[in-house]
């Protein structure tokens, strides 16, 4: 009895060490909860618990991923421009270098074999003597020892330590880049990643001799600072294991491949493994930004009247008015007369009498022979080529560009008519003198370059001396086809 009521004073008294239990205890008799009630209760308090965090006490939720920062958009100033050149060449071929070099906005240097006799011009990157290479094996029968000190090139560019690099381009002292094209086209890749960038040959046999998988060095190819700090590294320990090569873009490829990097592939690279006249090279471009061209010594005049260079620098005028344009194909059609107008954008326009199928104008009219002589050298190609008919007056009439204006992002170019001798040429472009192509300035996005459109174009209604052409954007389901 004692122990009962002991027991009975501690519950009910709130003056003990518990009294939360106490006043529990008589809310409990009070309400006559029954065990059922007690769990509806339950959920009810946990329910208004719920709401009060959620709308009166809100925190911020952590997020799923830390995302990176966005990058920084790639400049001219990023890229660091090595061009392979020696004390014989480049006084020929300085010329070459400076349609694209401008000492303000280009970081480049030249590598020679020895110091030049008079020095460079102003206009000209600076210039700076190779490493010795004498200590390197080069076993290839016929080559040219000049290849072990051209592959070095890779490392004495990295080993400069210039700051703000984020592109090493590498290319020869007859090699022209198209500067701003490049820029935009790195800017699809991120510089802290592994990047070999770059292009096969034109030939066929060239890719078979060499490797399908390497950049040729003439066209020029681009390694990421990430990669190229690496390369720079282990280069001279591949060098003593690759003398039976022939060439220093071999060198590079087989050390790249060492590393388990591959090459990713950019048509605007050119190395130009043709010879003679490559106005159907020009005219058919790949849907891509020109990027460079290689091999200058060894083709024709692109414009006709005009020696090497000066055909360049005319080139490059319309180069510096709207680069991402440069050499674009635009096909477009005039019904009413039965023309079909094939514009390769800054350089030549051809007006064929009659319906062309656009499938059948993006292949390469065969102007060109190919890179290896000999009558029993087979051209093969990594294109398709279609054959230029041999009589002038077979061929589509053929206007190459006269003059370039731009103003506030719109660009008229011009371009006048060539002679082809006494043909006779349909009423519709007898008279024909001038063709003026009207365009927007063309400003590629990443997005855009990543997933590239052919534009189109319209004809002006009537002509006679002049046809006007304007070129645009194409309708969401617009083709480019004639009206049959």
């Amino acid at each position: 009895m004692l122990f009962n009521r002991r027991r009975k004073l501690w519950i009910n008294s709130p003056s003990n060490s518990n009294p939360l239990a106490f006043y529990f205890n008589k809310m409990l008799k009070f309400l006559r909860l029954t065990p059922s009630r007690i769990k509806d209760f339950l959920l009810i308090i946990s329910l208004s618990i719920s709401i009060y965090l959620v709308f009166f006490h809100p925190h911020t939720p952590l997020p799923l991923a830390v995302s990176a920062p966005p990058r920084s958009l790639t400049r001219r100033h990023h890229l660091l421009f090595s061009i392979a050149s020696s004390s014989n060449s480049f006084p020929r071929r300085s010329s070459y270098i400076r349609l694209w070099y401008t000492p303000r906005d280009t970081r480049a240097v030249v590598f020679l074999d020895q110091p030049l006799s008079t020095p460079a011009g102003p206009n000209l990157p600076p210039v700076v003597v190779s490493g010795d290479t004498r200590l390197f094996p080069y076993t290839f029968k016929s080559g040219l020892r000049s290849a072990i000190r051209v592959a070095r090139v890779v490392k004495e560019a990295v080993d400069r330590n210039e700051t703000g690099i984020r592109w090493f381009v590498f290319g020869d002292d007859d090699t022209v880049f198209v500067v701003d094209n490049l820029v935009k086209v790195l800017s699809k890749y991120d510089h802290h990643k592994w990047y070999y960038v770059g292009s096969s040959s034109e030939s066929y046999e060239q890719n078979v001799k060499y490797s399908f998988d390497m950049a040729f060095g003439g066209g020029g190819f681009a390694i990421s600072y990430s990669l190229g700090k690496v390369l720079a590294r282990v280069l001279d320990s591949c060098l003593m294991r690759y003398g039976h090569l022939y060439g220093s873009d071999s060198r590079i490829w087989a050390c790249l491949v060492e590393l388990g990097v591959g090459l990713t592939h950019e048509p605007g690279f050119h190395q130009v493994d043709v010879r003679g006249n490559v106005f159907g090279m020009l005219t058919a471009h790949p849907l891509s930004p020109l990027l460079s061209l290689h091999h200058l010594d060894a083709m024709e005049p692109i414009f006709p009247n005009m020696d090497k260079t000066r055909a360049l620098e005319h080139f490059f005028k319309a180069v510096t008015a709207d680069s991402s344009r440069i050499l674009q194909q635009t096909v477009c059609y005039e019904n009413f007369n039965s023309l079909t107008v094939s514009v390769a954008w800054g350089y030549a326009i051809q007006v064929y009498e009659g319906n062309q199928l656009l499938p059948d104008l993006l292949s390469l009219p065969k102007t060109f022979s190919s890179w290896k002589r000999g009558t029993r050298v087979e051209a093969n190609f990594m294109f398709n080529t279609r054959e230029y008919p041999r009589n002038a007056c077979e061929r589509p009439l053929v206007f190459y560009l006269e003059s370039v204006v731009s103003d506030n992002n719109v660009v008229w170019s011009n371009y006048t008519r060539h002679s082809d001798g006494k043909c006779r040429r349909s009423d519709a472009i007898k008279n024909l003198k001038e063709i003026r192509v009207v365009s927007q300035k063309l400003e590629l996005d990443i997005e855009q370059m990543m997933a590239p459109r052919r534009q189109c174009c319209e004809i002006s209604a009537s002509h006679d001396e002049l046809m006007v052409i304007d070129v645009r954007k194409c309708g969401a389901d617009e083709l480019i086809s004639m009206n049959v």
